[in-house]
């Protein structure tokens, strides 16, 4: 039986030898693009076409038609391609747009002529001229088929250069595949003779639209509130919509010229048929804590497309009820008998019918994912684990900084449970902020306001903890400004361990010698960089990376105060000092719209849960839950004690 995908709906492919058939409602060239795991072209041979046909494990069609076959070779594809992705092209010459020709049905089947495993129909196009139909992607060892269905207005090239390819390796790339199906009268097809199809590239394009099936982006910008990423974004939308997670960070500088180390291969699965066992790590990656973190992105990404996928098809199954009843109630025949009645409940049958479908294959995602997670969440280092994780009892402090840092957990209404650890990655490039307001969220406005602001000092202190832990003894020292000593009962075990830079600095003076030391410090930092001497620094400046908690802004905060702060977050985490404020937007409507490029410039938390946030891919509202050590537990006091003893050690 064909499993008819959504868009954004995945479904596994057990065979090795597989063929991949487009059925157009006009002719189109059809080509096959390989990517790496994160969805970039990269190499010299990533596109088979008329001109180029055959790369390892794919053979693409010859020539320009309505009907197409690929012959693909699982097992032969390169172990550094990760996808494999259905590209339909508009000829030139033809017409001008997907939206004007029948939708086309694209389809995965056995080889040599064997049954179909998975098809999809490209609807809801409109002005494309090239579309992602399909991928077949790698996950845990396995293969899989997406629905993607995803269309660029500006052509092939654009589909290029948004994959991560260079806009004059696009422009040739793309020329060269839509010469070979040109007419003879436009053998000499040139770019200026074909600007819809490649596209004007002088800089990279977007899609036309961003439906639920669209591929993860190279590299996504975070907005206003969250994460795995560090540069600032564009400010939020107007439209009230939330800010978008972004599990992405610019990639490290690799350290060693040896390839990156391989990805556990998964176990063999249970039984004939049934998927493989997920392995913790089973990610690439340079280092163990890289693969965790590029699998917990990955299972962000799985649940974020599978629950995409049940609620397109649920909305797809009520607009089909609903135009059933609609037309059979306006059908006269209908209201004679029991005929309407009958009609009524036939299109309500055919619509739980469809859900169930749905509900069922969701389930069996939802049934890996929480079994991925069961195995991913133990093996996390300690600045990815939750704090009842065991891995704290045994932590030490380490040799060198973390790769990233967990800020708590993120979930959908689908399944509460099955929670995805929410990682920043280090270095910190944008600032925190722990909104201890009451406005925008529902959780809040049904607290105490002082339970509230003590629950968001509790998560900045515990933040504050793990951010000491998991660097060297050395390399990373906490200030705080609390001008009217309201956080004292949360500051406590900082100042009982001796872990700050100074004591918290209380009233407008020291709110005005903090800043000022620390504004002092990027400055020299800042000219000692551009000078090319980041070594040549007064012996007075302190070289680790600086965290600057701020309670209670803007108390004890004058008008140059508020600019060195903006300061501080506009240039400090760029020289290694970062912004954590614990505050109350509200609080602060008297410098009006000042201070708005400020709580853009933040990824805003929430102390309660609350669903400010959206993923990159299709915008889900996740509600985000803060990371807290247990009621009870001395897990943030050992912690503290070690760096505390770590310090004592290495000091000379």
């Amino acid at each position: 039986m064909t499993a008819e995908l959504v868009r954004g709906q995945n479904h596994p492919v057990s065979q090795s030898r597989v063929e991949i058939r487009v059925s157009a409602g006009t002719p189109v060239l059809a080509l096959a693009s390989l990517a790496d795991e994160e969805g970039r072209l990269t190499g010299t041979e990533v596109l088979a076409h008329p001109g180029a046909r055959s790369l390892p494990g794919v053979h693409a069609p010859a020539d320009l038609a309505d009907r197409h076959t690929f012959a693909v070779d699982l097992d032969a594809i390169a172990a550094d391609v990760h996808r494999v992705c259905v590209l339909l092209v508009l000829p030139p010459g033809g017409p001008v747009r997907f939206g004007a020709v029948p939708a086309s049905y694209v389809a995965v089947a056995a080889a040599d002529g064997g049954t179909e495993i998975a098809g999809h129909t490209l609807t809801g196009l409109d002005a494309e001229t090239a579309v992602i139909a399909l991928e077949l992607y790698r996950r845990q060892g396995a293969w899989k088929v997406r629905a993607v269905g995803q269309g660029y207005a500006d052509g092939l090239g654009a589909l290029l250069v948004d994959g991560g390819m260079p806009v004059p390796a696009a422009r040739e790339l793309a020329a060269t595949a839509l010469r070979t199906v040109a007419p003879a009268k436009d053998a000499d097809v040139t770019l200026a003779t074909m600007p819809t199809l490649v596209g004007d590239l002088r800089a990279p394009q977007t899609p036309d639209r961003a439906p639920a099936s669209a591929p993860e982006p190279p590299d996504p910008l975070p907005v206003s509130g969250v994460p795995y990423a560090a540069a600032p974004g564009p400010a939020p939308a107007g439209d009230g919509s939330p800010p978008t997670i972004s599990y992405t960070h610019p990639r490290r500088r690799r350290t060693s010229s040896e390839p990156p180390e391989p990805a556990p291969r998964a176990a063999a699965a249970a039984e004939p048929g049934q998927p493989p066992r997920p392995v913790a790590g089973d990610a690439s990656g340079w280092s163990m804590d890289e693969r965790l973190y590029n699998q917990v992105w990955g299972m962000f990404e799985d649940l974020a497309r599978t629950v995409a996928a049940y609620r397109s098809a649920v909305e797809f199954a009520d607009n089909r009820m609903d135009r059933e009843l609609d037309d059979a109630l306006s059908d006269p025949r209908h209201r004679i008998g029991g005929s309407g009645n009958a009609a009524r409940d036939t299109a309500r049958a055919r619509r739980e019918e469809l859900v169930a479908q749905a509900q069922a294959v969701l389930d069996r995602d939802l049934v890996q994912l929480i079994a991925e997670a069961e195995v991913v969440e133990p093996a996390l280092p300690a600045s990815y684990a939750r704090w009842d994780n065991p891995v704290w009892h045994g932590h030490r402090t380490p040799e060198e900084g973390p790769l990233a840092l967990r800020l708590g957990d993120l979930h959908l209404p689908e399944r509460p449970d099955l929670r995805i650890p929410m990682l920043v990655r280090m270095p910190l490039e944008r600032g925190l902020w722990i909104d201890n307001g009451r406005t925008g969220s529902e959780a809040a406005m049904a607290m105490d306001t002082d339970r509230l602001r003590r629950a968001a000092m509790d998560m900045a202190v515990a933040h504050a903890v793990r951010l000491l832990a998991v660097h060297p003894a050395d390399r990373f020292s906490v200030h705080v400004i609390d001008a009217a000593g309201a956080g004292a009962a949360s500051l406590a075990p900082l100042v009982r361990a001796g872990v700050l830079a100074a004591p918290p600095a209380a009233g407008a003076a020291g709110v005005t010698r903090t800043l000022a030391e620390l504004t002092r410090r990027v400055d020299l930092v800042q000219m000692a960089l551009k000078a090319g001497a980041p070594e040549d620094l007064p012996p007075d400046v302190d070289t680790a990376d600086q965290l600057l908690i701020v309670h209670d802004f803007p108390h004890g905060f004058d008008d140059r105060a508020v600019t060195q702060l903006r300061y501080l977050a506009d240039e400090g985490a760029a020289v290694g000092v970062h912004l954590l404020m614990v505050a109350d937007r509200d609080e602060a409507s008297a410098y009006g719209p000042l201070l708005d490029p400020l709580w853009r410039s933040l990824m805003r938390l929430s102390p309660v849960p609350d669903n400010h946030l959206a993923d990159p891919w299709v915008h889900h509202a996740w509600t985000f839950e803060p990371d807290l050590p247990p009621q009870g537990s001395r897990v943030l006091d050992q912690a503290l004690d070690r760096v505390a003893e770590a310090r004592r050690t290495t000091r000379p």
